[in-house]
């Protein structure tokens, strides 16, 4: 089966598309959890629009600089989410790579 690539970069790559399942690294933005969270829920959709996914994510993975945030995290996530099609969730708290950076998420969608 073949992957494809998108966004490809030095050390990573945005979109990696094998068959009907999408990988997309792990996105992250610079600001308070909140605004993270909405900021990065919006790159997710557009990487995912441009990766022509049709169905819903299958699993995230998300990641908190600081647990504290959870409860922030998951106000702007159960926004973003459609509550009768979720996928399935790890939420944990992590050493991030920068010190701006509060919250990471991973995603893996079908298509």
């Amino acid at each position: 089966m073949q992957i494809s690539r998108h966004h490809v970069g030095p050390r990573m790559t945005q979109i990696v598309v094998h068959g009907d399942t999408i990988y997309l690294c792990g996105q992250t933005e610079a600001a308070g959890a909140g605004a993270q969270t909405r900021a990065i829920l919006a790159k997710i959709d557009t990487l995912l629009a441009e990766a022509r996914q049709l169905e819903i994510e299958a699993a995230v993975q998300i990641w908190l600089a600081d647990i504290r945030h959870y409860d922030e995290m998951n106000a702007i996530w159960d926004a973003w989410v459609d509550p009768a099609n979720a996928p399935g969730q790890a939420t944990c708290e992590a050493r991030m790579a920068t010190p701006r950076v509060l919250v990471e998420i991973i995603v893996i969608a079908g298509r």
